[in-house]
Formats: structure tokens, C-alpha cells, sequence
């Protein structure tokens, strides 16, 4: 890789240099908006009062709650072997997941702005054997500083839009110089492997998805069966992960739902539950009955609306209800991984809007394991098209449970690309590792 950095490059980090104050606003907004966590800003800036612990440890990079998800078993599995992890996220919702998830050898914090002087006081503290960033997490000041400091770095589970592609091959010298930061690249499917080569990568590998392998955590029985006594022989539908803009769409599929079955429940998850006050107002507003899981509610005769705005819950919704809608596919956010509800047996529609997971939801599309509604004003009668026909909606969840099944693997083939890279990284520190 040339070591003659772009211009473009050069003038980004000079700009994020001298914007560094304008971060401390940024955050402030964040705080204000629920989304930053006023008590632990220092993180923001690059500073932690954890001390390093002794012996190898990987930093890795994952944005929010999909991707801690996915390398969570990539987490323990380095964790075993004697690594000590610093897993870095962007969101509150996925500090939660990691304060509940990680294992003993790993901890949370929140990644640095993007700017040189927080990013060295990150490198500085922790000191990385090794660095991984998830997914599409491509941050140039990040990957400029662990370049020049010669960390080995690899990008896990890597993903690249065909709209992401677009964007970056317009800068084709930054891009070139940018993506060669990186060491190792772990693509998820060859369409984003062959991206990520025009782009610069050197050593483009694909062992598949980690999402395949994630297994997640199951509800507590209890509350299962103590929501379940409360709904009763209801029939239940669920709107999950669901975005501004999304929230209007299922409640007037829900609407027309009960003109056809009074006592059908809807099961209403938002992404960001920082929203939940707003999304009361808007459901009953619009004359539904609500009951709220936060203030420990129950989905009583007459609620026609239950909120779930609580944290690590997921598991609990999709245990209660037949049938998801996945959020952020009928908004421009790019939808959201629809392996989870497919573990639980919970058959699955979405909107069109889904190049995050898109080669995901392709496989479900085409394997009749998943419907695509294309038009909101659709969702209705398809809710309605599962609710009563038990042999297709049985028929929809066998085959994501098969698809899912067989797409697992990637893990394994992970670790053993990485390997080299570990015993070197062992080796380098000069620390022992547990086998």
C-alpha cells in the first residue's frame, strides 16, 4: 500500500481536528435526546477510568445492536482463549446488550468521536494488540491511526451496499488508501467480498455471516407464561424495531385488522425506546386502548395495544406473537437483521427498504421463508393472510428455520482465518494466552 496519504484524507483529518469542540456539542444533543450517556462522556473524548488490564487485548468496533449481536460468540470465543476484549459501540442500546452479554474477560465502552486527539487518547490507554471493526464501520481517522501505529486490523463480518460502494468509489484515491489500512477483510457474501476489493482491500476472504451463528438469549419462562395467562386465546401480531414514520403505518394496518378481528392484539416495539412517550401519545390519539410494559402493565381485555419499550426484551415479544413486522424497511434506515425472529419461530414480513440485511432478507424472499409487503397500505391483509392460515404461516417459519440452519458456519471459518493473525498477536505482546 502507498504510504502517500490523499489529500482528502489529510484535509478530513485536519477538519475533525479543529471540529473536536463542536463533538462536545454533539454529545450534548445526543445526552438530550437519550441516545448518549451523560455519565460516561469521558469514553466520547477517548478516556476511561478502567485501568489496561495485563496481557493481549483486541479491540473490536461494532456500531449498535445488530452487530454486538453478531460477534458476541466471536467475543467469548477470544475471550476462552485468554484475550481481553474492549468491545466499542455507538449506541446506549447496545451498551445495555454488552453490560448484560459480555463475557467476564471483555468490557463496553463507547467509541471516541472520529477525531485525532480523542482517537490517540483511546489507542494510548488501551494500547491494542489487535483491532476489528464490524460490519461497515469505516471511521478514516480511526483507520489511519491504527495504521500508522501498525496494529493488526481486520474487518469482521464485513458488509458493503451496492449504495456504499457508489459512494466510495467516487473517491477512489482515499477510498484505495483507506480500505488498504486494513489488514484482513471478512466478507459476508461474495458480492461483498468482490466490493470490498475494488475498493482497496488486500486480502478479501469470505467465510460467510456471523448473524447465522449468533444465538440469541431466550426470554424468562416466567414472563412468558405470565404475559400469555393475560393475553389469552387473543390473536396477536407484532410490529418490532420500528422508526418515526413506521409507527402510523401499523396502527392503521392494526385498524383495519380489528374490523375484521375486534380482539386482535398489537404487540408495538420500538427501535429507540427513548421514543416511548411520543409513540403513547400518537396510539391513543388515534383512539386505541394501550398498556405499557416499562410501567410492568399488562395486556389486559381491552387493550388493543401493548408497547414493549423496555431494553433485552426482544426475545420475550417474539415469544408472544406468530407474526413480525420487521421495522425500518419501509423508511430509509435500511432495515433490521430478521435472523432473531426467524430463531423463534415467528414468521416474518417486511417492507422493501432492507439493503443492510438485503442479501438476508433475498435468501428468506426466495426461499418462501419470509414475505415482502411492497405497499403499506398491503400490511393489513397480509398480517390477516398469516393469522388465518395456520398451514402457510407453519409452512414459512419451517423454511427460515431451515435456511437459518443451514447458513450457519461462518464463526468457525472465521477463527480460522484470524489464526495466524492471533498467534502473531500472542507472540508480539509477549504475553502468555490460555490455549
Amino acid at each position: 500500500m502507498a504510504e502517500a496519504r490523499p489529500l482528502l484524507v489529510t484535509l478530513y483529518l485536519a477538519v475533525s481536528r479543529l471540529a473536536a469542540p463542536l463533538y462536545r456539542l454533539v454529545h450534548l444533543v445526543r445526552c438530550r435526546a437519550g441516545k448518549d450517556d451523560p455519565a460516561r462522556g469521558n469514553e466520547k473524548w477517548g478516556r476511561s477510568a478502567i485501568a489496561r488490564p495485563a496481557g493481549p487485548v483486541i479491540w473490536i468496533h461494532a456500531a449498535s445492536v445488530g452487530e454486538t449481536n453478531s460477534v458476541l460468540p466471536l467475543i467469548e470465543t477470544l475471550s476462552y482463549r485468554g484475550f481481553f476484549v474492549v468491545l466499542t459501540t455507538v449506541t446506549r442500546t447496545s451498551a445495555e446488550l454488552a453490560a448484560a452479554r459480555l463475557p467476564d474477560r471483555a468490557l463496553h465502552q463507547f467509541v471516541p468521536f472520529d477525531s485525532p486527539g480523542y482517537v490517540r487518547a483511546f489507542l494510548d490507554h488501551w494500547r491494542p494488540d489487535m483491532a476489528m471493526t464490524v460490519e461497515s464501520e469505516i471511521w478514516p481517522g480511526i483507520f489511519v491511526a491504527i495504521h500508522d501505529r501498525q496494529i493488526p486490523f481486520i474487518l469482521v463480518n464485513g458488509r458493503m451496499s451496492d449504495r456504499s460502494f457508489k459512494g466510495w468509489s467516487r473517491l477512489r484515491e482515499a477510498s484505495a488508501y483507506l480500505f488498504g489500512c486494513l489488514d484482513i477483510a471478512l466478507a459476508q457474501t461474495p458480492a461483498d467480498a468482490e466490493r470490498l476489493k475494488k475498493l482497496g482491500c488486500r486480502d478479501v476472504i469470505c467465510p460467510g455471516n456471523l448473524k447465522f451463528d449468533a444465538r440469541p438469549k431466550d426470554a424468562d419462562q416466567a414472563q412468558v407464561d405470565r404475559l400469555k395467562a393475560s393475553i389469552g386465546v387473543r390473536p396477536v401480531w407484532l410490529a418490532a424495531l420500528t422508526h418515526p414514520g413506521e409507527d402510523e403505518i401499523v396502527l392503521r394496518a392494526h385498524r383495519a385488522i380489528l374490523d375484521r378481528m375486534p380482539d386482535c392484539l398489537l404487540i408495538l416495539v420500538p427501535r429507540h425506546p427513548v421514543r416511548a412517550d411520543a409513540m403513547e401519545e400518537t396510539v391513543e390519539s388515534q383512539g386505541f386502548s394501550l398498556a405499557r410494559r416499562s410501567r410492568h402493565e399488562l395486556p389486559e381485555a381491552r387493550s388493543q395495544v401493548y408497547l414493549g419499550d423496555t431494553l433485552g426484551e426482544m426475545a420475550l415479544f417474539y415469544r408472544l406473537a406468530p407474526i413480525v413486522f420487521l421495522g425500518g424497511s419501509y423508511v430509509d434506515v435500511g432495515g433490521h437483521n430478521p435472523l432473531e425472529a426467524a430463531s423463534f419461530g415467528t414468521a416474518i414480513l417486511s417492507g422493501p427498504k432492507v439493503a443492510n440485511a438485503h442479501a438476508i432478507y433475498k435468501s428468506l424472499w426466495e426461499g418462501e421463508a419470509a414475505k415482502r409487503v411492497e405497499d403499506p397500505a398491503m400490511l393489513a391483509e397480509a398480517v390477516l393472510a398469516l393469522q388465518t392460515g395456520d398451514q402457510e404461516r407453519e409452512r414459512q417459519v419451517a423454511h427460515a428455520a431451515a435456511i437459518v440452519e443451514s447458513g450457519r458456519g461462518a464463526l468457525k471459518q472465521t477463527l480460522e482465518y484470524l489464526e495466524p493473525l492471533i498467534a502473531g498477536t500472542v507472540q508480539s505482546s509477549g504475553d502468555g494466552v490460555a490455549g
